[in-house]
């Protein structure tokens, strides 16, 4: 089982400012769409709809948005077309990010990505340079109310794989086709996520200085503030004392 680590905690941190700077829908709602035209409109055979439609839920988007949004991706109504793409570098101090997109335009993507990371004291690279240091899997975050030692029961009782113990809450892990096999196993328990998602987990972490961990944010903050992206990914490791010395 995993052990302690700090992701969560920037994680959630993140999530809320994307929700108050109102971009939050706008990067479901593109979601939902390319997930539909990719995949088609049905979530039971669409497992990337599925998580979608969950994520959007959670983030309490209405019944109706969510329809529009799978009708419009599914061929029901007109859209514009999005592809996936992924861009790789590293960040100050040697950390490797990944930055995954949704865009109807190439060229303007990456040249704000790369704007980014060079204004922040990074670099970005080719396909492959730091993919390799990370792992697709399901991520489900459990209720505040789930302490460490039942967690580790509904692991086992949900099928789950693994179990870490974050400063931000207590998360199941699961490979990424059994995302939803095990959340559904966990409502039948009575247990409510509060998230359930795909998310690509560092191998291996990079621990950084006060001065790092500013650099760092800074840089995962923009990029995560562009309209274009859809997750940001990294290897960094802020320390108890630096988020202090930040807070």
């Amino acid at each position: 089982m995993a052990g302690h680590s700090k992701w969560a905690n920037i994680q959630h941190r993140k999530s809320a400012q994307d929700a108050k700077r109102g971009k939050l829908f706008t990067k479901l709602i593109r979601e939902l769409t390319t997930a539909a035209r990719m995949g088609g409109a049905d979530p039971n055979s669409n497992p990337r709809l599925r998580t979608a439609i969950d994520k959007a839920l959670v983030a309490n988007m209405t019944r109706d948005t969510i329809d529009r949004a799978v009708k419009r991706g599914g061929g029901a109504a007109d859209g514009d077309n999005y592809e996936a793409v992924r861009y790789e570098g590293y960040g100050p101090g040697g950390v490797a990010v990944m930055v995954d997109c949704l865009t109807d335009n190439r060229n303007r993507t990456v040249g704000e990505v790369r704007h980014l990371f060079s204004k922040r004291g990074g670099n970005l690279g080719t396909d492959g340079s730091v993919a390799y240091l990370f792992e697709a899997r399901g991520s489900i975050v459990l209720p505040a109310t789930v302490n460490e030692e039942r967690a580790y029961e509904l692991a086992l009782e949900a099928g789950a794989d693994d179990v870490a113990v974050q400063d931000g809450g207590i998360e199941l892990l699961t490979a990424p086709d059994r995302l939803h096999e095990v959340r559904e196993a966990l409502l039948a328990l009575g247990v409510t996520p509060q998230s359930a998602e795909l998310a690509e987990r560092p191998s291996t972490t990079v621990q950084l200085d006060v001065e790092q961990t500013l650099a760092v944010i800074k840089l995962l903050d923009g990029l995560e503030d562009l309209d274009d992206v859809q997750q940001v990914h990294s290897n960094a490791e802020f320390s108890d004392e630096a988020l202090a010395a930040l807070s």
